[in-house]
């Protein structure tokens, strides 16, 4: 591969790709490298410091059982956790219908006509929430989110942080009273975190008469037997799916849900899965309102969320597949009906509750005991809640046995639990409508039965275990099932969030190390793990800078510099962080124009809040002045916030705090091996300087406060998948990661040299190599043959392949990153097909094939069409199919043809439809 770029040593070709003036000659300071085996024992040696007390604290965490079928062929199985987000939908049909199936879980259970594919958590799902109803407000003089003060403290936290940089006033008010008139919205809780139940059908229809919208934060597993909220009249229902079959894992990852009425629609975060039809009219799934992404609408967004809880969203959904709508009663009247006995023994013993009326947690009312049965409680091994004002909270779930409520009930000085009559909840509250109707979970009870369904459903995905993903910007790498491992060790995924710190030794350890080696891989001062996408590590680094600037009195300094190639984003992370976004050119280059910077930090120098850069840049080079546009930047008082996304090109060869950014997020699902998950999970970490530590994201526990407020809903974001980027460091050592670095830089250049003369490169550094990254112009095409860059893109999948990033970060393009993982020969394979592809389309230039009947233009192609009797195609069957030798070999099969996106948005389908109703 180095004689192909004219290179003897792998040195000698990196020094010539990256920069000199930031080229880092010493090595990083980190451990040197351990094996497989030695890594996990150092791991597991931590990990047993965590204590795994039985939790009764609640607050929107439970304790669930990950059904074995589930945790074994999904959970930790490479089929699902190495796929990439479903933009490919003919082959990713599998995935596609497992979000459907939990779209349709959260639309039945709220009573809500439409939800999207799930979120981060519910903290920020209840802030999405907020954001929805604000730029749906009919008033611009409402400014007011009332939210009820029995909302999770964690909760109003992440809330009140959203709020403050849009200019949300946040009234946390008694949930019994009305907001005031100037409310554009209110946020009530059911149950609440007392764990009480209240019909609050009346009260939504007085703010509504006002002009009020209503969201509502609701339990899952207590809408099995309780009203739902779109009954009572609820605008939006968000959530949390953790107890659907997801561990705790510290805080998570868990997938939030959101769901609302359809006059919203148009303004849902994240992804919508819905129904169309492909090329042969067969029912066909794909994401709906594709185009309309929030990121593609850049400033103009009203939410940032890229990517989402994939994974964890398949996982809940599965769960409610195996155990149908009468074993989720079962669950849910199993849970309430131990609740109700543990109410009567506590009620026997003379203990006060504070709600008649509860699903699964009951608030102790405030008295001398309760700190001895708090200790004793902690002795016996349980963790109870603590309110501030001297109350217990006690809630039960999925996994508390008879023997526990016994043993929780001697902490009072009792010894019986009582069986009990009726549910005092309610006739009017209880559940009356039916959910989960459809025949998907109503047919796969056994383990068999569900174990061929994921089978059959996986079979329909392609994924890393198939072939490589040469995603540009999205870094498709290795996940080494050794870093896959600690995720489901029960220390890691057994501890709730809000334990006692003293239980969770092993977690502040290992997090304190992962922090102290990504402050060295950058060569930055802080890091806070708390952001749970990367996404959410741009809007917390901006939030960092906001709070900077405010402490200096220089509040003005509101306008964000973003260069017209940043991800879609950048822009928006920057409107919600209470930005003024403007664009700086880029050069024939692809760089950013230094002209225009200086133009732009001249005329905005009193307001110029921050520069946000992406580096090497979105168009896959180093720029060769990224010092200089740093100094611009800070001349002019603002700060540098680099755009992790590409750090995979810098590990171990140039560290960002040493050449001018300020701050930058680290996507660990992509650089640092955590993965995908089929667009989630993900973790977007921020590291600082130490003139911006004060700043970052406090603890979303505590209260609420804009100096420090809280991003996400637990204090180590998606804690239970950093043990995969703690093993990756920890097995690499500082030779190992900088090795993986030159090898991604020579694996793209590699790719670039061998396709140039076929596809245009678009854009090369100073000395005419590409970072980890090279941009194909396939724009020749369209020109001689009338060929798509997406004709290309589905034609790769009869070659096996999944595309590489099509259309971005410029029309008509392909931009591929190979990554380390892949070796020489597949590196080959995939050159080979585009070649093959490239030679197509010249038959079709030459009239050889038509345009509108050519491989390219009715790819992929199906097993159903080719062994059809019908072949109406100017080509054989053998190249439709087996357009190469390796495909002759190892064929994955497409389950459906190219579908058509815009039937899809004219009807839309967002949960499981009967088959007539696609017709």
């Amino acid at each position: 591969m180095l004689r192909e770029l004219g290179f003897d040593k792998l040195e000698d070709f990196i020094r010539s790709v990256v920069p000199a003036s930031i080229y880092r000659e010493k090595a990083l300071d980190l451990p040197e490298a351990k094996t497989e085996d030695a890594a996990l024992a150092e791991l597991k040696a931590i990990s047993v410091k965590n204590r795994v007390h039985k939790s009764f604290i609640g607050m929107g965490y439970s304790g669930t059982f990950t059904p074995g079928v589930i945790q074994r062929n999904i959970l930790e199985n490479p089929g699902w956790y190495t796929q990439y987000t479903p933009y490919q939908a003919e082959i990713a049909q599998g995935r596609l219908e497992a979000l459907l199936n939990f779209q349709t879980v959260i639309a039945d259970l709220t009573g809500l006509p439409i939800a999207n594919a799930s979120l981060l958590d519910e903290g920020t799902a209840a802030a999405e929430a907020m954001t929805l109803l604000y730029a749906a407000r009919t008033s611009d003089d409402a400014s007011v989110f009332f939210v009820a003060a029995n909302c999770h403290p964690q909760t109003i936290a992440v809330v009140t942080t959203r709020a403050e940089p849009l200019g949300i006033e946040i009234v946390v008010g008694d949930p019994q009273s009305k907001p005031s008139s100037k409310a554009f919205g209110a946020l009530l809780s059911y149950p609440a975190t007392d764990g009480s139940v209240t019909d609050h059908t009346d009260w939504i229809a007085a703010c509504h008469a006002q002009g009020t919208k209503v969201a509502v934060v609701a339990d899952l597993l207590a809408l099995c037997l309780l009203k739902s909220p779109g009954e009572m009249g609820a605008d939006v229902v968000v959530g949390n799916s953790q107890r659907f079959g997801v561990p705790m894992g510290y805080g998570g990852p868990h997938a939030a849900f959101f769901a609302t009425k359809e006059e919203f629609q148009r303004r849902i975060p994240g992804r919508i899965v819905g129904v169309s039809k492909d090329r042969f009219g067969k029912a066909a799934i794909r994401l709906a309102l594709q185009t309309r992404e929030q990121h593609i609408r850049r400033d103009k967004a009203t939410s940032n969320i890229c990517t989402a809880q994939v994974l964890l969203a398949v996982m809940a959904g599965m769960y409610a597949v195996y155990h149908g709508p009468q074993g989720l009663k079962r669950i849910a009247g199993r849970t309430h009906g131990l609740a109700l006995r543990l109410a009567a023994a506590l009620k026997k013993l003379g203990v006060a509750t504070s709600a008649s009326a509860f699903f699964d947690t009951i608030k102790v009312e405030p008295n001398d005991r309760n700190g001895g049965v708090y200790q004793a409680a902690l002795t016996a091994g349980m963790n109870f809640r603590r309110f501030k004002d001297g109350s217990l909270g006690i809630s039960v779930d999925e996994t508390t046995s008879e023997a526990d409520c016994l043993a929780l009930v001697k902490c009072f000085g009792g010894s019986e639990l009582p069986v009990v009559g009726n549910s005092t909840i309610a006739l009017q509250l209880q559940r009356q409508s039916p959910f989960l109707q459809h025949p998907v979970f109503n047919s796969h009870h056994s383990e068999t039965q569900m174990l061929r369904y994921i089978r059959k459903l996986e079979s329909k995905d392609l994924s890393l275990t198939h072939s490589m993903i040469p995603l540009g910007s999205c870094t498709m790498k290795l996940n080494a099932t050794a870093e896959l491992y600690p995720v489901t060790w029960p220390e890691f995924g057994g501890l709730h969030p809000f334990a006692p710190e003293d239980q969770a030794a092993g977690y502040a350890q290992m997090c304190a190390g992962l922090e102290k080696w990504l402050c060295e891989i950058t060569g930055f001062h802080a890091a806070s793990l708390q952001p749970n996408s990367g996404a959410q590590g741009e809007y917390a680094g901006l939030l960092v800078i906001r709070r900077y600037h405010q402490s200096r009195g220089q509040g003005v300094r509101t306008v964000c510099l973003i260069p017209e190639s940043a991800h879609g984003t950048n822009p928006a992370s920057a409107v919600l962080a209470g930005m003024k976004v403007v664009a700086v050119k880029s050069d024939a280059a692809g760089n950013i124009d230094l002209k225009d910077l200086e133009e732009k930090a001249t005329k905005y120098a009193p307001e110029l809040a921050a520069l946000m850069v992406t580096y090497p840049s979105t168009y896959g080079v180093f720029e060769t002045e990224i010092r200089a546009i740093c100094d611009v930047v800070h001349r002019h008082g603002g700060l540098v916030y680099m755009d992790g996304a590409n750090m995979n090109a810098q590990v171990g060869l140039c560290r960002p705090g040493d050449y001018g950014p300020d701050v930058c997020h680290l996507n660990l699902h992509k650089t640092f091996c955590i993965p995908h998950g089929g667009g989630g999970p993900g973790m977007g970490p921020i590291c600082v300087q130490s003139s911006l530590a004060p700043f970052l994201p406090g603890n979303p526990e505590q209260s609420p406060s804009t100096d420090r407020g809280a991003v996400n809903s637990a204090k180590f974001g998606s804690a239970s998948i950093l043990p995969i980027s703690w093993m990756y460091i920890r097995m690499m050592g500082p030779n190992g990661l900088r090795k993986a670095t030159e090898v991604a830089i020579l694996n793209a250049n590699y790719i670039a040299k061998k396709l140039e003369s076929h596809f245009p490169i678009l854009f090369k550094g100073a000395k005419g190599a590409v970072a980890h990254e090279c941009i194909l112009d396939l724009r020749t095409l369209k020109k001689e043959a009338g060929i798509e860059v997406e004709d290309v893109a589905k034609r790769l999948m009869d070659y096996g392949f999944h595309a590489p990033t099509i259309s971005w970060p410029v029309p008509g393009t392909m931009m591929v990153e190979p990554t380390e993982s892949e070796s020489k020969e597949e590196l080959d394979r995939f050159i080979e097909a585009m070649i093959s592809i490239r030679e197509e389309s010249r038959k079709v230039a030459s009239g050889h094939w038509p345009k509108d009947n050519n491989p390219l233009g009715n790819a992929p192609h199906t097993v159903a069409e080719v062994t059809a009797t019908q072949w109406n195609h100017p080509y054989s069957r053998e190249t439709a199919a087996f357009p190469s030798a390796a495909t002759a070999d190892r064929k994955f099969w497409p389950s459906v043809g190219r579908i058509d996106n815009v039937w899809g948005d004219r009807n839309l389908f967002c949960s499981c439809p009967s088959v007539d109703e696609v017709k």
